[in-house]
């Protein structure tokens, strides 16, 4: 396969990384990948190994804040700005491939991203896949810690509030110790600003999930720690597509492309794929 890698203009003129994984033969179909919260668009190997060789051709983005492109780590001013820069870079792409099919497939905070981004852009896709969606938060958070998220956010937008556990990732030993070695991840904690535009961005789409028509599929581990997995459903039942498939894989963390079984939903993710493109 053949490795290409550059930066582009994103807003508020950062330097935006991204990279992409092509077949040596024809290309029958694009994979734009939205990588989750603190971590960068080249921890996605398995799906690269995987549907490189099947004739996909892999695109991914470093969001603003992290990975290679510039930013405050984990930082945004505003959660457009993550959307408004993968149209960007979707454009780039499109530009590339003017003939084949495009997929999103976002992962966590990607398709919370991914889903969103649908709302305004969803007739430009073939589809997508969303992994572990962040529709709700993970755990119960009380409307004080809600209220001090949104007043931090506003007095020290730049002030850590909590870090991700790194070993609710994946249930692969060796998946969560490439993560905390890894010089590209973040491992410190997450701005006020980030988190309470994330909490926003939760409510809006599930105030706007009805407008999702597009076919969809979800993958989400039944165990998963950092997102509520039962946001999955939530998000399943709230969209409009007449083409909608949801996978529940018990006792599956939250990377279902880094578990052991791996292999399993990618197979589930190709043959959905096949079916759509």
């Amino acid at each position: 396969m053949e490795h290409r890698e550059g930066f582009f203009q994103g807003v508020r003129n950062a330097q935006i990384y991204y990279q992409a994984w092509l077949p040596e033969g024809e290309c029958k179909a694009i994979l734009l990948i939205v990588h989750g919260l603190a971590e960068h668009s080249g921890r996605y190997m398995n799906v690269v190994n995987h549907f490189v060789p099947l004739g996909y051709a892999v695109y991914g983005l470093d969001h603003i804040g992290h990975g290679k492109s510039e930013g405050t780590r984990v930082y945004v001013q505003r959660f457009s700005d993550y959307t408004d820069t993968l149209k960007i870079y979707f454009d780039m792409v499109r530009g590339w491939h003017s003939n084949q099919p495009i997929f999103l497939v976002g992962h966590s905070m990607g398709g919370l991203i991914g889903a969103i981004y649908l709302l305004e852009h969803q007739h430009e896709l073939a589809g997508a896949v969303l992994s572990g969606p962040l529709v709700q938060m993970a755990g119960d958070i009380s409307p004080v810690v809600v209220f001090m998220g949104k007043l931090l956010s506003a007095l020290a937008p730049k002030a850590g509030l909590m870090a991700l556990v790194a070993q609710g990732i994946s249930r692969d030993p060796a998946v969560v110790q490439a993560y905390v070695n890894d010089p590209l991840v973040y491992t410190g904690k997450i701005t006020a600003r980030l988190a309470g535009e994330l909490v926003a961005t939760t409510q809006r789409l599930a105030a706007e999930a009805a407008r999702i028509t597009l076919p969809l599929l979800i993958v989400q581990g039944s165990e998963d720690k950092l997102v509520d997995p039962v946001g999955a459903q939530v998000l399943y039942d709230k969209i409009s597509s007449p083409d909608k498939t949801l996978k529940i894989y018990e006792g599956f963390y939250h990377e279902v492309f880094n578990e052991p079984e791996r292999a399993q939903v990618l197979g589930d993710v190709a043959t959905w794929l096949e079916k759509h493109r």
